[in-house]
């Protein structure tokens, strides 16, 4: 039965983070916070259910931007969505293994390494993809990068206080990768 139940909460959290990664999508016409979700779910999630996280909101915000943001149905535009799967996914596994490092330390300092590695995983990936599918005066532009790290990192916040919210009030809690294996 505590199976069931983990696996209950693990369905929860990724349903509610998908949710609320895709009113960030909305809101900001296409910025699904990839590096905040992989801090969040490597601080507090196991492997496979941050991963499904990141690919959940990614078909998620996929499904937002061309169904509902009229992204063009080009070539570079769908492999550019390809790009992100492949960021979002990177991004994950690059907090989870920054985390491997820090296993007892405060939840401040997690959420800072995790966030720090995947933001920059994500963006070596996105860049990479630049390099083929151009854009990379976009994708590297130093402004651009600053606010998007400090974009990113206020999302994280909002993020967190949601988690913590939504556990005060009683929601259970993901079962963590050192619990739940």
């Amino acid at each position: 039965m505590a199976a069931l139940s983990d696996r209950g909460a693990s369905t929860l959290w990724v349903a509610l983070l998908t949710g609320a990664s895709s009113v960030t999508t909305l809101a900001l016409g296409c910025a699904t916070p990839f590096p905040s979700l992989a801090a969040l779910a490597a601080v507090h999630m196991r492997r496979r259910d941050g991963l499904a996280l990141m690919l959940l909101a990614w078909a998620v915000s996929q499904f937002v931007g061309f169904a509902l943001l009229a992204y063009p149905h080009d070539a570079t535009t769908i492999a550019w969505g390809a790009g992100l799967g492949t960021a979002a996914v990177g991004s994950a596994l690059a907090s989870y293994a920054a985390l491997g490092a820090l296993r007892y330390r405060s939840v401040v300092a997690r959420l800072s390494l995790a966030y720090a590695a995947g933001f920059t995983a994500f963006k070596a990936i996105i860049l990479g993809w630049a390099l083929v599918l151009g854009g990379l005066h976009t994708a590297m532009a130093p402004d651009l990068l600053a606010e998007q790290f400090v974009r990113n990192a206020a999302i994280l916040i909002g993020l967190y206080a949601l988690y913590r919210a939504l556990v005060a009030i009683g929601v259970p809690a993901p079962p963590h990768a050192a619990t739940a294996g």
